[in-house]
C-alpha cells in the first residue's frame, strides 16, 4: 500500500488562499538524479501566489494540481541511483524544481544539482528563507550589477527598494560585504532593522524625498536594485549615475517595455528584467555567509503546514518584514 502524506495543493488558477486545499497524496519517488527529503520548512515567495494568479500561464504551473513552494530544507530520505553528494540523513537546502513536488508538503523532491548541505548552525527556518531570496539578491548584485562581493571592484553606490523584505534584507547585507554605499528604501516601521542590516542611508518611502528616491546625501546610484513594485522609469532614470543600471526582481509590462526601448535607443542607463538562474555554487556561497555570521535572516512570522492558507495571505498582503516561513 501507497504511503501517503499531508500536502497543500490548488486545483486551478485564481482562489487566493480560500482556493489551497489540504490533501492527501502519495509519498512521491526520487529519480536518478534527485532526492527526497521530509521537509522541515519552507518558505512563501510572491512568486509562489503569482503563479497561482495565472501570471505566468501558460508555462507554470505545467499541471494541476499543483503544490507550490520553491524554497525547502529537510532530511535526506532517498537518494536516486545517479546521486553521489548525498546520503539518508544529510540535512540540505534547495529549490523546488519538480513540477508537482512543492515544498508546502511533508515530503518533497529535489535536484541534487541545486542542493547544498545544510551545517548544524543554520536553523531550518533560516535555511529554508535562503534560496529564492538570497540567490535573487546575489544574481542581481554580482551577474546584473557587475558589483564583486569581495569588495575588490570599484566603489559603487546602490539603491535597494522594499529594503525590508525577503529579497531587499539580503541585498543590503550582501550589498555592504562589497563595500558598496548603500542606500535603502522601507516603510517607518522598518527604518531601525534595515539600518542594522548596514544601510547607510534609509529613506521612508512614504515622504516626498522617499517617493522620488533620492538619496539624502545626494549621491547618484550606479545600481538599483528594485524590490518594490509601481515606481515608472521616470523615477528612477534622475537619480542614476551616467551608466546607472535598475535590476528590476519583479518586472511589469511596462517595466520589460523600458528595458526593450533602452537597448533600442542604446541608453546607457538600463533597466534589466532579472530572471532567476539558481546555481548551487552561489548557494553554498549563501549557507557558508549565515554559518559564519556574515549574513543574517529576519524572519517575519512561522505557521504550521495546516495554516499555509494564512502564511499565502500576509505574503499576498505584502507587508511582510523579512520572510515567511512554514514548518510541516
Amino acid at each position: 500500500m501507497e504511503k501517503l502524506m499531508h500536502a497543500v495543493r490548488y486545483h486551478s488558477y485564481g482562489g487566493g488562499p480560500s482556493a489551497l486545499q489540504h490533501d492527501q497524496i502519495p509519498i512521491p519517488t526520487p529519480n536518478k538524479d534527485e532526492v527526497l527529503i521530509k521537509v522541515e520548512a519552507t518558505s512563501i515567495n510572491p512568486f509562489d501566489w503569482k503563479v497561482q494568479k495565472g501570471m505566468l500561464r501558460p508555462f507554470l504551473p505545467r499541471k494541476f494540481p499543483h503544490i507550490p513552494g520553491v524554497d525547502v530544507t529537510g532530511e535526506v530520505i532517498e537518494v536516486g541511483s545517479g546521486v553521489q553528494k548525498f546520503k539518508p540523513g544529510d540535512k540540505v537546502v534547495s529549490l523546488v524544481s519538480s513540477p508537482n513536488c512543492g515544498g508546502l508538503a511533508e515530503f518533497a523532491v529535489i535536484k541534487e544539482s541545486v542542493t547544498a548541505s545544510r551545517p548544524p548552525e543554520i536553523s531550518a527556518s533560516e535555511g529554508a528563507a535562503l534560496p529564492v531570496a538570497g540567490l535573487t539578491a546575489h544574481q542581481a548584485l554580482t551577474e546584473y550589477a557587475g558589483i564583486k562581493l569581495d569588495g575588490s571592484g570599484e566603489h559603487k553606490n546602490v539603491l535597494i527598494t522594499a529594503a525590508s523584505g525577503g529579497v531587499g534584507q539580503y541585498a543590503v547585507q550582501l550589498a555592504k560585504l562589497a563595500n558598496t554605499h548603500v542606500t535603502a528604501t522601507c516603510g517607518t516601521r522598518n527604518m531601525k532593522l534595515v539600518r542594522s542590516l548596514g544601510a547607510d542611508e534609509v529613506i521612508d518611502y512614504k515622504t516626498p524625498d522617499g517617493a522620488a528616491l533620492k538619496s539624502p546625501s545626494g549621491k547618484k546610484y550606479d545600481a538599483v536594485i528594485h524590490c518594490a513594485m509601481g515606481i515608472p522609469w521616470s523615477t528612477f532614470e534622475p537619480n542614476l549615475s551616467t551608466n546607472g543600471k535598475v535590476v528590476d526582481i519583479t518586472p511589469s509590462p511596462s517595466a520589460l517595455m523600458t528595458f526593450a526601448l533602452k537597448k533600442l535607443t542604446f541608453s546607457k542607463k538600463q533597466l534589466v528584467p532579472l530572471i532567476l538562474i539558481p546555481k548551487v555554487g552561489s548557494l553554498e556561497y549563501l549557507v557558508d555567509l549565515v554559518k559564519n555570521g556574515k549574513l543574517k535572516t529576519v524572519i517575519d512570522s512561522k505557521y504550521p503546514l495546516n495554516k499555509a492558507e494564512d502564511a499565502w495571505a500576509k505574503s499576498i498582503g505584502g507587508h511582510a518584514t523579512g520572510k515567511i516561513i512554514v514548518e510541516p
